[in-house]
């Protein structure tokens, strides 16, 4: 049996990896609202102590990913807990029958080549490859020149350690995560123009060791035959995605730190959004996301936030046994003041 019959023979399995706040989870939930009769299984890796990413996904409802087939990893990044967190993951989704396809969401701090080689373990290498690793970026901060939406913080930081000598960490992780793409998706078209889908298309470009191939997107709205079925088997070829890491036996993310803020009924959807965006202009705050609920509204709000942008809409009606509970994830900087982000979000 050649290499293309063996991978055949595995079930296939797709890493969506990217920055916080690029659109990941969007992405993967339009996968799962149009999978076209294919039977997926779904495991998220969760920044932080509360599964939102995980909460979005099951709120689709479809068919195709059940909820018993979305598992979520919370603790910790999945590159830096294979053997714990991501094999046993694996053998609950496998056991289960009719399983076609796996997605990955990794935690927007994860380095994608670690799990990668995770695929040659002898305890999983002959169930699964990777079908090809899909690495979302957010169009509108590379047109303004950043890989994320907010660096002001990451840059005083940088100022006040005059003992660090390497390239801003947040960087290092985008560009980790470039070099192991084998489809880019440029997401949040929508928010750019011409010119500005142009200059986040080349700062990609300046990132890519090699020849990717790289598509624009809106909403994370991607026809799935272009991000399922690619069949690269990118384990057979990970010794030549070069990244930083490549020297170091293990990495960390001491640099961030996130927590959870728990919220009583709002009365306007709108208040809360400005509470949200005033919070990255005043605290080193990189992304929050979760959900609200709102007085005389039967429906969910889910909230999500990159720097001052700041979405938020109604994704499904709040269960008859589920508490009317708000929760937010608070995704920022190390030595964050928890205290004044929870009375700044609370009022």
């Amino acid at each position: 049996m050649n290499g293309s019959q063996a991978r055949l023979a595995r079930v296939p399995c797709t890493i969506v990896t990217g920055f916080l706040g690029a659109g990941k989870t969007t992405l993967i939930r339009h996968v799962l609202a149009n999978a076209q009769g294919r039977r997926l299984a779904v495991i998220v890796n969760e920044f932080g102590d509360v599964g939102i990413d995980g909460e979005i996904l099951k709120g689709c409802g479809n068919a195709a990913c059940p909820e018993e087939n979305i598992v979520e990893l919370a603790n910790g990044c999945i590159c830096c807990t294979v053997a714990d967190e991501f094999v046993p993951a694996l053998d609950a989704i496998l056991a289960r029958e009719g399983v076609e396809h796996i997605v990955i969401e990794t935690s927007g701090l994860a380095l994608p080549k670690p799990l990668v080689q995770a695929f040659h373990w002898p305890a999983i290498k002959n169930r699964v490859t990777v079908d090809g690793v899909v690495v979302v970026v957010d169009g509108a901060a590379l047109a303004d020149g950043r890989v994320a939406h907010d660096l002001d913080a990451l840059a005083r930081q940088r100022i006040a350690d005059t003992a660090l000598a390497h390239d801003d960490p947040v960087e290092e992780v985008f560009e980790d995560q470039i070099a192991c793409a084998d489809l880019v998706v440029l997401n949040k078209r929508d928010l750019i123009d011409a010119a500005g889908v142009e200059k986040a298309r080349a700062a990609i470009a300046k990132a890519l060791p090699r020849s990717v191939k790289m598509i624009t997107a809106a909403d994370g709205k991607v026809d799935q035959a272009l991000l399922l079925g690619l069949g690269v088997g990118t384990e057979d070829d990970i010794a030549n995605r070069h990244t930083r890491h490549d020297d170091e036996p293990e990495h960390d993310h001491d640099d961030f730190d996130s927590f959870v803020v728990p919220l009583r009924e709002i009365a306007d959807p709108s208040v809360l959004a400005a509470r949200v965006s005033v919070l990255a202009e005043n605290f080193d705050v990189l992304r929050i996301k979760g959900f609200a609920a709102v007085a005389d509204k039967p429906l969910r709000l889910m909230v999500q936030a990159v720097g001052p942008r700041v979405t938020h809409q109604y994704d499904r009606p709040w269960a008859a046994a589920e508490a009317r509970q708000g929760r937010l994830v608070v995704i920022g900087l190390k030595g964050l003041d928890r205290a004044a982000v929870t009375r700044a979000l609370t009022g």
